[in-house]
């Protein structure tokens, strides 16, 4: 057992709140857990990401927990503490799921792993105590954990401290944790965008040493780190970071043109223009993604004219094109791969708008946008970068009048769309008239309510009995024809 306020130097004051700042649904599933564990001589800490996370200040919303239990004893232990399902897809890795009012439970046994070779796939062996399962994690703040019972915080690798530090820090010899799963290298990149870090400087040493390792990785693995770092809160700094950790030409080689690139005469930097605009557009992910490709074909279409003046011809059609063979090769799914590219082919057009547009060319954008357009205008926003104040305002200003026009347009179609529900046609078969004025009227009228919401668009029976209604109090003898 660990003396706790020796590893933490935390008084009792600090190691009582801890849990509780944990939601009231999850404390509850906890403390359920903690009666359940104790009463059967099983220890049992929250560790991980929720740790560091509540540490943190950060939004929890499921639990990552460690026992001494063994699997099969740990699915009796959470039948006993109430879990309403049971998960042992993880079963041969130690790992347990459980279900508690919605809520997501993963709770594996103390484990000591050995990597004969970096994938996804270690032998598992369980181990005996806390400080095994802690000293085989990745890095130092998600190698901390919580006794359920007490509050107290175990900390033996001095991950409060880099937490506070801001800083990202392997458990023990870097080297030994990324040659266990080259796969850390990319997370500690991840981690450092997700959460503002810096990247310690050994831990980083140890990433550019081993880098090539991670083409052992599967691509997959690559692909959905890649994703979660384009999403993340400091996409920027972790793009940054793919580049001084020499890690581009292993995960993303497309890129090494770019980030290459010194930037000539006029032109601003492509590479830190690249890591502004990702920075500035949305965290979603094809607009991420489309930020962080959308001039990686500018080196490969640089030309200089009789003037002296450099251009990018057609850079937007190479880079969509640049952009699918990236992602296919990532193998992400064919849907975000085409909406990443058709935003890149689109990207210039938007900044091109000024007052000169007329409604049709304005049309003619929203139409070859389609569903792309709010995430276009997005990436557009984002790609304003210029140094001097004036210009970003003017760019600003643009972008919005354009989306003002759209939205103009936008609502005019939709009026046109607004129509009686009954046509010309059902209103003579109805009341057996032939044409005339009052058919016009009595569209209108019809009209008039949908608009304001007295029937539903489409409501044919409820257009009828107001049709009806109408007939009755304006129809003459003899309709005018």
């Amino acid at each position: 057992m660990f003396d706790e306020d020796r590893q933490v130097g935390a008084t009792t004051a600090e190691r009582d709140t801890i849990l509780d700042r944990l939601p009231a649904p999850l404390r509850d599933i906890t403390d359920r857990l903690a009666r359940t564990f104790a009463s059967h001589g099983q220890q049992l800490y929250l560790v991980g990401g929720v740790v560091r996370d509540l540490l943190l200040g950060r939004p929890v919303t499921d639990l990552d927990l460690t026992t001494s239990a063994e699997p099969q004893q740990t699915k009796q232990l959470g039948q006993e503490a109430g879990a309403e399902a049971i998960y042992t897809v993880g079963e041969a890795f130690g790992t347990i799921g459980l279900v508690f009012d919605g809520v997501s439970v993963e709770i594996t046994t103390f484990r000591e792993e050995h990597y004969p070779t970096p994938d996804r796939h270690p032998e598992v062996r369980y181990g005996t105590t806390l400080l095994g399962d802690l000293a085989r994690r990745d890095f130092t703040i998600n190698a901390i954990a919580v006794d359920v019972n007490s509050g107290g915080i175990i900390d033996p690798f001095g991950g409060q401290e880099d937490l506070a530090r801001r800083l990202i820090r392997a458990v023990g010899s870097p080297r030994e944790r990324f040659a266990e799963d080259p796969l850390r290298i990319l997370r500690a990149v991840r981690f450092a965008a997700e959460l503002g870090f810096h990247i310690e400087p050994a831990t980083l040493a140890a990433m550019k040493e081993l880098a090539a390792e991670l083409e052992r990785i599967s691509v997959e693995r690559i692909a959905a780190e890649l994703n979660r770092l384009l999403v993340a809160p400091d996409a920027a700094h972790g793009v940054r970071l793919l580049r001084e950790a020499r890690l581009l030409p292993h995960v993303l080689p497309e890129l090494l043109p770019l980030a290459e690139d010194p930037g000539r005469g006029r032109h601003k930097n492509i590479w830190n223009h690249t890591l502004q605009v990702v920075g500035q557009a949305p965290p979603r992910l094809a607009v991420r993604w489309a930020a962080l490709l959308h001039d990686a074909a500018k080196p490969m279409t640089r030309s200089v004219d009789e003037h002296g003046e450099v251009h990018f011809f057609g850079h937007e059609v190479e880079g969509a094109n640049l952009a699918r063979r990236t992602l296919r090769r990532l193998r992400q799914d064919k849907a975000l791969i085409e909406r990443v590219a058709r935003l890149v082919e689109l990207h210039l057009r938007p900044a091109a708008y000024d007052e000169t547009w007329t409604d049709s060319a304005v049309r003619r954008l929203m139409v070859e946008a389609g569903d792309l357009l709010e995430d276009l205008l997005d990436l557009v926003a984002a790609d304003v970068t210029s140094a001097r104040a004036h210009r970003r305002r003017q760019a600003a200003r643009r972008i919005a009048r354009l989306r003002e026009h759209i939205r103009r347009l936008e609502e005019e179609a939709a009026l046109a769309e607004i129509k009686s529900p009954l046509d010309g046609h059902e209103l003579m078969a109805i009341f057996g008239l032939p044409p005339g004025r009052w058919i016009g009227e009595l569209k209108a009228h019809l009209r008039e309510l949908v608009i304001e919401g007295m029937i539903a668009p489409g409501d044919k029976d409820a257009a009828l009995a107001e049709a009806r209604r109408w007939m009755a109090e304006h129809h003459s003898p003899a309709p005018d024809q």
